[in-house]
């Protein structure tokens, strides 16, 4: 290895406590001539080797550390070590059912940074999300493809995270078969994905247990959908026995696969309905229009995507909370998640306590809900925490 990358003197105090990323304002020094994606020393200021990382010069994360063992090599047996051992936790939490679904790698939680793949019956849908990542693809498909639980690979490397890292987008069919729509069963219920159009990588695995939770408040109870995508929240509220389910999302094709998914679990499609347009737009309508629901979930899409973007972000989930305190009704339940990293949970509950405030609701929060575990959460990467929710019941 002839690259080192030398931090700046007290910068090294992340990496002790096995914090993987490197900002570029840390960095001191870098020796040789690497390529983006290539695999570098990282020492403190008097020379100590500290990690090995992934360079990446137009990332502001300009290292990602692979392992905190100097003595290791980066190379393919390393990257078969990683892939094996993040696919026998899952298979330790029994999520790798021939007709099911997980988070397969979860990034820095399985130490992968830049490396996403969900699993659909044997089929990888894989996001190579850094220069580390995309230099060592070879390695990285080959290891997926040696699981007993994968057939094929397609890649959705198509976010506009890559840009950020001088990478331009991906996707497509990588290895072995890989169908284009597959259907999967999740807590006994059938979802038919989109692997290469859907968002993101096609399902949200990170709601499993969100989902099932609903279960429990749904039977009997007039059900707001928001941000609904292709209606997993809705299938699950249906077949407790919710009475009816409004869906409203701003993609039409989203909804078309919801109606979809509703009828392949034989439910009564005339107690959905299916709104598609702006989802602050139509709250806004329907507090105007002083309408009530039993069970409202909001589920909006990252609205906090830069520290820069915070105080708008708080405002949009303000919102958001008011206006399902508004519309539930005494009694009603309500499921709101936000999926922005720098959300944190004591902000998450401070403004969804302002808001019930700013409404004069009497309200308590019955659950904390977080990412379902295929989505592990690395203690010394906090920020592989992104998903928080409450289960708020109004009172009156």
């Amino acid at each position: 290895m002839t690259a080192r990358l030398t931090l700046l003197p007290g910068r090294e105090k992340s990496l002790l406590r096995r914090h993987p990323w490197i900002f570029s304002g840390a960095v001191k020094d870098l020796s040789g001539s690497p390529e983006a994606g290539d695999t570098v020393e990282v020492a403190d200021s008097s020379g100590h080797v500290l990690a090995l990382a992934a360079w990446s010069p137009r990332s502001q994360i300009a290292g990602r550390v692979w392992t905190f063992d100097p003595g290791a090599a980066v190379d393919a047996a390393f990257f078969r070590e990683r892939v094996g051992r993040a696919a026998a936790l899952r298979e330790e939490l029994g999520l790798l059912s021939p007709d099911g679904g997980c988070r397969l790698i979860y990034s820095e939680s399985d130490g992968l940074p830049g490396v996403i793949a969900d699993l659909y019956c044997g089929i990888v849908v894989l996001q190579l999300l850094s220069a580390g990542a995309e230099a060592h693809r070879a390695e990285i498909v080959g290891a997926l493809m040696a699981l007993p639980c994968v057939r094929g690979i397609c890649e959705r490397s198509d976010v506009s995270i890559r840009r950020r890292e001088g990478l331009p987008p991906a996707s497509g069919q990588l290895a072995g078969d890989a169908e284009e729509t597959i259907k999967i069963t999740e807590n006994g219920l059938v979802f038919e994905v989109d692997l290469l159009h859907g968002q993101k990588t096609g399902f949200y695995f990170d709601l499993r247990d969100a989902r099932r939770r609903l279960r429990d408040f749904a039977p009997g109870r007039k059900v707001l959908n928001m941000f609904s995508y292709t209606g997993a929240f809705a299938v699950n509220a249906l077949a407790s026995g919710a009475e009816h389910v409004i869906n409203c999302d701003s993609s039409r094709p989203a909804l078309l696969q919801a109606e979809k998914n509703v009828a392949l679990n034989n439910l009564d499609g005339s107690r959905v309905e299916n709104i598609c347009g702006d989802g602050f737009d139509l709250l806004r309508k329907l507090r105007q229009e002083k309408r009530k629901f039993d069970l409202i979930v909001l589920d909006p899409p990252k609205l906090v995507d830069s520290r820069n973007a915070l105080d708008r972000g708080c405002r949009a989930y303000q919102f958001l909370a008011e206006s399902g305190f508004e519309l539930l009704a005494a009694g009603g339940v309500m499921f709101s998640f936000s999926c922005s990293g720098l959300m944190v949970p004591e902000l998450f509950h401070k403004i969804t306590a302002s808001a019930a405030a700013a409404v004069k609701c009497d309200a308590k929060i019955l659950s904390l809900l977080l990412q379902a575990p295929d989505h592990p959460v690395d203690l010394a990467t906090p920020e592989t925490l992104y998903l928080k929710g409450f289960i708020s019941r109004k009172n009156k």
